[in-house]
C-alpha cells in the first residue's frame, strides 16, 4: 500500500514537472499576409514554417523560406519574390523572442504577446506581437495578428506602382505545435 503511494505521488510530480518542461515543435506552420491595394488586394501564405516553443522559458523561434510564400497569381509571385523581397538576397525571415503571459498549466484561451527580434529583408527590429495561446488536446496553438511596414524593413514598391501596393500588410501567423 504504502509503495503504490509513493509511485502514485512520484508518477504525479513527473508528468507535473514534465508538462511545464514541455517543448513544442512545428514543421508546417502557417504565416500569411494582406495588402490592402488600391487597385487590388495582394495575399500569400506560406505553409511551411518551422518553429520550436519552450513553454517553460517562454521562448521561442521561428524560421521561413521567403519563396514559400504561395500566391494565387503567379506574376505576383515573381514580383513579390524579384522586385520586392528580393529572397535571392534575403531568402530567410525570421522571428526569435519569448511570449510573455502563457502558462502552460491554464485551460482556454489566453491572451499573450510576442517579444523579439523580427527579421525580415535583412533587417532585424525589435517588435511586440499581441496573439493567443491555448493547448487542446496536447497541442498548443500560437495565433497573433499585427501589421509591418514595408520601410521598416527597407522594402521598395517601384514608383510605377506605388499607388497600388500598401505601405503595410496585416500578417497572420497561426500554429499548431506538437510536444517535441
Amino acid at each position: 500500500m504504502r509503495l503504490t503511494y509513493i509511485l502514485s505521488l512520484a508518477l504525479i510530480v513527473l508528468s507535473h514537472a514534465g508538462r511545464s518542461q514541455q517543448r513544442y515543435f512545428i514543421e508546417k506552420g502557417n504565416v500569411s499576409f494582406f495588402s490592402d491595394g488600391v487597385i487590388e488586394d495582394i495575399a500569400a501564405a506560406n505553409n511551411k514554417v518551422t518553429s520550436i516553443f519552450d513553454a517553460k522559458k517562454g521562448d521561442v523561434a521561428y524560421l521561413m523560406n521567403i519563396k514559400d510564400f504561395q500566391f494565387e497569381k503567379r506574376l505576383m509571385q515573381v514580383h513579390f519574390n524579384e522586385k520586392y523581397m528580393e529572397s535571392e538576397k534575403f531568402p530567410k525571415s525570421s522571428f526569435q523572442g519569448k511570449i510573455e503571459g502563457f502558462n502552460p498549466e491554464a485551460s482556454g484561451v489566453q491572451q499573450v504577446k510576442a517579444i523579439g527580434k523580427l527579421t525580415i529583408h535583412g533587417v532585424t527590429r525589435d517588435v511586440t506581437f499581441p496573439g493567443t495561446a491555448e493547448v487542446k488536446d496536447n497541442i498548443l496553438v500560437l495565433k497573433s495578428k499585427f501589421t509591418v511596414k514595408l520601410l521598416d524593413y527597407n522594402i521598395k514598391v517601384p514608383q510605377i506602382v506605388w499607388q497600388n501596393i500598401a505601405q503595410q500588410v496585416e500578417v497572420t501567423v497561426d500554429f499548431n505545435y506538437r510536444p517535441l
